[in-house]
């Protein structure tokens, strides 16, 4: 949530506005209701340009393209400390208007310290947080005329977890925080920037500094010095290069980022197990496991699913207990439980997940913590003792779909080699092509379906066993593309209170395979024998499809694959519905693609 850019360059730029506004256009899948920008002139001269809005639309109104500079910021905001308006917006001055500066994250004595400040006689102009990190540094920086210090001192007074970048018009540096949000450094020929996350990097320079929690950065357009914000002292840390082809920041013809990344699960399936393959560290990782006294999945929305599909994997094909839980529940539940024997699997996308790190801070040195993250330099990834990355390049659209599938691909890869039995491995290798059939038999069906008469306002999704996991992800994309009622449940559940939503022509759906017939017709027929509608994604089975109302068909292919190839036509569904009904399934309304607050 919210999205923070800074940039020096060695010479004065003529397009500096238009340079801060694409390094916006590419955070705007993080989530956001305002925006603005800031360009610092050698001259001394700063203007900040900022509103309530869309990129395209605050940009042309405020005519961002005309600010020069040689360093400037920018911001998206998604509000947390007060309402979305102009004066909220990021970033903010100072008192004296000789620093600008802007944030991500939260700052949760903002309600203290802007009281403190106001009577001290600081200019506060806005409720938000984000002016809250500039007035700590401005407090300190008056006190000490040191940067350094004031950082330190700043830090300690801002309770929270954030990334901040700042610069004052009477140098030619500027500054960076990372302390519990996402925070990269970028290093160009002419130039250095920091930003929130990669896409808004990567097509400017590849050479990139992954920043660690508890430190801040100083940078000129040609240098920078990493320090710890504890000590201040000079951490030694080079630049890496990041393999991420341009196309993945492209949609390549494709209308939206979701769809795009839908159709790439075959070849990044492909890529992930090929990495697999050769992984060094798989062995140890898997022995982790098999030792293991209790082994806990811990994920967040769409990674919890990933997670519950993961522990069916686990206790079928591997014959060890694991237990998955929400991230947000796993420190009431769990975490005084926990034993160094252990092993906790934290699942992200981002590797930034507020609820995830708040579970990492909590059982940090007191048990083995192992993780499946897509982006590598992450917190999640640099404080695990190891980490299977995803393998997905960028994923741009907020509902997660590519990455998704290959948390499940690795649950699986994990649960086959725990099992010995290399027919699990045989098997996953055809499961690149299995997942393109998929797609190229589904659109026809799923179209036919979101054309019928069917009203989706309202409906269930129920999965048995191992589809469990996908049916409540089915209902979780339906949910945040479309914003209609779908409920996720354990199918032999249904009949214990919800079945009394069923009427006539009121939708279920079930997420099976042919393995699962006796179980699922009876659930089916508790549907239809009160004249509701039964819409079964199955394998083909004319056991199951004879007891249906209508049916979606995935190709034939062992129980134990039945997840990978389910949830595709459910992606699709959930694309195809928000598009027909006008809305951007790239960016859902109220919802980020990393969450950084609790």
């Amino acid at each position: 949530m919210c999205g923070v850019f800074g940039i020096i360059y060695k010479e004065q730029r003529k397009d500096l506005g238009e340079i801060l506004t694409d390094a916006a256009r590419r955070l705007i899948y993080r989530g956001y209701d305002s925006v603005g920008v800031s360009a610092i002139t050698k001259e001394g001269e700063i203007e900040l340009r900022k509103d309530v809005g869309i990129v395209d639309e605050v940009s042309e109104r405020l005519n961002f393209k005309e600010l020069k500079g040689f360093k400037g910021i920018a911001q998206l905001r998604w509000a947390t400390f007060g309402v979305p308006s102009q004066k909220n917006a990021q970033p903010h001055y100072d008192c004296d208007k000789d620093m600008v500066g802007a944030h991500n994250g939260n700052i949760v004595n903002t309600v203290q310290l802007r009281k403190m400040f106001i009577e001290e006689g600081h200019t506060i102009r806005s409720e938000n947080d984000g002016e809250i990190v500039v007035h700590a540094i401005e407090k300190f920086h008056d006190q000490y005329k040191e940067m350094n210090i004031a950082i330190q001192k700043a830090s300690e007074l801002l309770k929270g977890d954030f990334a901040c970048v700042f610069t004052r018009t009477d140098d030619d540096k500027m500054y960076c925080i990372k302390r519990g949000s996402s925070l990269y450094l970028g290093v160009g020929k002419d130039f250095i920037c920091i930003s929130s996350d990669l896409p808004s990097i990567i097509p400017l320079t590849r050479r990139i500094v992954p920043l660690r929690d508890g430190e801040y950065v100083e940078f000129t357009w040609n240098n920078f010095s990493i320090r710890s914000i504890k000590t201040g002292e000079l951490i030694e840390r080079e630049p890496q290069i990041m393999d991420i082809s341009s196309e993945a920041t492209s949609k390549l013809g494709y209308e939206h980022y979701m769809l795009k990344e839908i159709y790439e699960q075959p070849e990044r399936i492909s890529a992930l197990l090929e990495f697999l393959k050769f992984d060094m560290d798989l062995t140890r990782y898997v022995n982790l496991l098999v030792r293991a006294r209790h082994i806990f999945l811990v994920g967040a929305g769409s990674s919890y699913h990933a997670a519950l599909v993961g522990s069916y994997l686990f206790n079928k094909l591997a014959k060890k207990v694991a237990i998955p839980c929400e991230a947000g529940r796993f420190i009431e539940n769990y975490a005084d439980s926990v034993k160094q024997e252990d092993v906790v699997i934290l699942v992200s996308q981002s590797g930034e997940t507020k609820d995830v790190i708040n579970v990492l801070n909590n059982i940090e040195g007191r048990t083995t913590i192992l993780s499946i993250v897509n982006v590598m330099g992450s917190t999640v990834m640099m404080r695990s003792l190891l980490n299977i990355p995803l393998c997905c390049e960028l994923e741009i659209s907020v509902p997660a779909t590519k990455t998704f599938m290959n948390q499940l691909v690795t649950f699986y890869y994990l649960a086959a080699k725990m099992s010995f039995d290399d027919q699990y491995l045989r098997d996953v290798k055809v499961l690149p092509d299995l997942v393109k059939k998929t797609l190229q038999v589904s659109e026809t069906q799923i179209q036919d379906l979101i054309n019928s008469e069917i009203d989706f306002a309202s409906s269930y999704m129920l999965g048995y066993g191992i589809t469990h996991g996908i049916a409540l992800e089915g209902a979780l994309k339906i949910k945040e593309v479309l914003y209609n009622h779908v409920e996720g449940l354990f199918s032999s559940e249904f009949k214990h209170g919800s079945l009394s939503s069923v009427c006539e022509n009121y939708p279920v759906f079930f997420i099976t395979h042919s393995s699962q017939a006796s179980m699922i017709i009876s659930h089916i027929n508790e549907v239809t024998c009160r004249k509701g509608s039964a819409i079964v994604l199955s394998n083909k089975s004319e056991e199951i499809f004879s007891n249906a109302t209508r049916v979606i068909e995935y190709p034939d292919c062992p129980w134990y694959l039945s997840p990978f190839l389910a949830v595709v036509p459910l992606q699709l569904l959930a694309y195809h519905l928000s598009v027909k009904n006008g809305k951007n399934p790239d960016l859902p309304r109220n919802l980020s693609k990393t969450i950084t607050v609790d």
